[in-house]
């Protein structure tokens, strides 16, 4: 498939740092790999992330840690600066990640589930549904400094698997499909084993490197659910004006498993 320049962008939002690691990093380096440009975001800044730190430290420490994973695929970071667990769908945000969406214009955006277990993580998927449509309508303003024009149009919007697969009354969630990551699996261990502050916190409750473990148990369980070794999960937002078609089999069809 032969994509112009000027539609080979990938938005990734995460609502915390170290989220796109865990959830669709993977899927971000076969698209690199394929001439894609990704750009990765999170609304909040990770300023809850320690038992030890002020949150203006741990922020700028995790800060810091998402632009060296973001390196990895030569991509760039951004944070919209949100404190952790005060996110809320109101219109200053919503303004902020529509101009983000203005700005990077993507083809493609990768969020958070709308279904997953804290309220950050789905207002976050709120946000970017909310946003990759008001991106695209001229007389929406954001009232941010130097706004970029309205897109041409609305993206392919997907939402990332949940954590542990199951949405917040511990239902098991079903992907629309699944990509295969095991060619690019260190790639995604490494970006993820940049967010040392977190790995560290948890090497200190569990008394073990958990942080990246439990990414790869969970990468092996849907890669066994599709066949493969390592896998991520999806499921694609189809509503009213959004695109239909699976853009990512199209781009990947050799490792984009559908459900039967």
């Amino acid at each position: 498939m032969v994509v112009s320049n000027s539609n080979r962008r990938v938005l990734a939002l995460g609502a915390h740092p170290d989220d796109i690691e865990f959830l669709m990093a993977g899927t971000l380096a076969l698209l690199r790999q394929r001439g894609y440009e990704i750009y990765m975001a999170t609304v909040c800044n990770g300023d809850k992330g320690s038992e030890t730190l002020e949150s203006s430290e741990i922020a700028s420490i995790r800060f810091k840690e998402a632009v060296r994973s973001a390196k990895i695929l030569e991509a760039s970071f951004k944070c919209l600066g949100v404190p952790d667990l005060e996110l809320v769908f109101e219109n200053e945000v919503r303004a902020k990640v529509t101009e983000l969406m203005r700005k990077v214009d993507p083809r493609i955006v990768i969020t958070m589930s709308p279904e997953d277990y804290m309220p950050d993580h789905v207002i976050t998927s709120y946000l970017a549904w909310d946003a990759c449509f008001n991106a695209s309508v001229p007389n929406y303003k954001t009232g941010q400094d130097d706004p970029a024009k309205a897109t041409k149009g609305i993206p392919h919007l997907y939402y990332a698997d949940t954590i542990e697969g199951i949405d917040r009354f511990g239902r098991r969630v079903t992907p629309d499909f699944y990509v295969d990551i095991t060619s690019v699996f260190e790639i995604k261990e490494e970006m993820l084993a940049q967010h040392e502050s977190q790995r560290m916190w948890l090497r200190i409750q569990h008394g073990l490197d958990e942080y990246l473990l439990s990414m790869r148990r969970w990468s092996r369980e849907r890669g066994m659910e599709a066949g493969v070794k390592f896998a991520e999960a999806f499921r694609q937002h189809k509503g009213h004006s959004f695109p239909k078609d699976n853009l990512l089999k199209e781009i990947m069809p050799d490792l984009v498993i559908c459900k039967a």
